[in-house]
């Protein structure tokens, strides 16, 4: 089993304001709040982060100010996006080197159109990147990009390189998350990307999870954490719970940063706008449910 203590990461939002800018403030205003509730915060990520809309001097930014506000109070990693080419991710290992996070996500190669890059390529292009990076890194593993790094040299990699520290694995298959938590050297970090994995990821051996809806309870999340490594069976089972519902009731309607964003602003709490090409919350009878959700779960600055 891995030694790693339990924990939990947020996939942060970035907020923008009313004309579609960066809207700072609010960035800090939400990065402190994830600090107070002392869950890790992964930032810049393609999805949650909405980095896809990021120039170049938004993304740093973006993670300037979350070493700002984070550096020695809580884990801050950067995410990215999937890349191009292997250049793509090294010029972005480069900025997190200056900039000073944590540590940076290493994401899968997207090579578009819906293309699968063979074992080797995959080998080559994380070798590439992961010999010319100097930031501690956390390979990906994700379903997005239409294929999974295989067990075997994911197990290789993490010995060949002792900068990479952890790992990402979103995947809908628990059997590929058993087999890569008994594969890889125990000082690797294993987190899944899906929440609702969390409970069976420690259960062979994973430290934690990822949860986007942290943005909106980041408390709720590290109760979880909190009463899992008390050994409280009881207690974590029903924070786990009231987490399942509060997605289950957050992903309603299409889901998505539209809707937490939206259910931020109902508890007014510091989240922003989306940017296009995702355009805001305008269905009432969605918004009427959020609200019922921030009432019902008694979502605030605590929570």
């Amino acid at each position: 089993m891995r030694s790693l203590d339990p924990g939990c990461y947020v996939i942060s939002l970035t907020p923008f304001d009313d004309h579609e800018r960066l809207d700072e403030s609010a960035f800090r205003a939400h990065l402190q709040r994830m600090a107070r509730a002392g869950i890790g915060v992964f930032v810049g990520g393609a999805g949650s982060g909405e980095a896809y809309t990021l120039a170049a001097d938004e993304m740093r930014r973006v993670l300037t100010i979350a070493v700002e506000e984070l550096k020695g109070k809580v884990p801050v990693r950067a995410m990215g996006v999937e890349p191009r080419t292997q250049s793509e991710m090294i010029r972005y290992g480069a900025l997190c080197a200056e900039v000073g996070v944590d540590a940076m996500q290493v994401y899968s190669l997207d090579v578009g159109h819906l293309g699968k890059p063979s074992d080797r390529e995959i080998e080559r292009y994380l070798d590439d990147v992961l010999s010319n990076i100097t930031v501690p890194a956390v390979i990906s593993t994700h379903f997005s990009v239409g294929y999974l790094v295989p067990v075997p040299l994911m197990a290789t990699l993490c010995e060949r390189y002792s900068n990479v520290i952890g790992i990402n694995c979103t995947s809908t298959d628990q059997h590929y998350l058993t087999q890569l938590c008994g594969a890889v050297d125990e000082r690797v970090e294993i987190y899944t990307g899906l929440m609702t994995q969390a409970l069976a990821a420690w259960s062979v051996g994973a430290s934690g999870f990822l949860a986007s809806e942290g943005n909106l309870v980041p408390g709720m999340c590290m109760e979880v954490v909190r009463n899992y490594k008390a050994g409280e069976l009881a207690a974590t089972v029903e924070s786990y719970g009231r987490l399942l519902r509060l997605s289950q009731a957050l992903l309603a309607d299409g889901g998505g940063m539209r809707n937490t964003k939206a259910a931020l602003a109902l508890a007014d709490l510091p989240g922003g706008m989306v940017r296009r090409p995702r355009l805001p919350l305008t269905d009432e009878g969605v918004r009427a449910r959020l609200a019922t959700m921030v009432a019902e779960f008694g979502i605030g600055a605590d929570s």
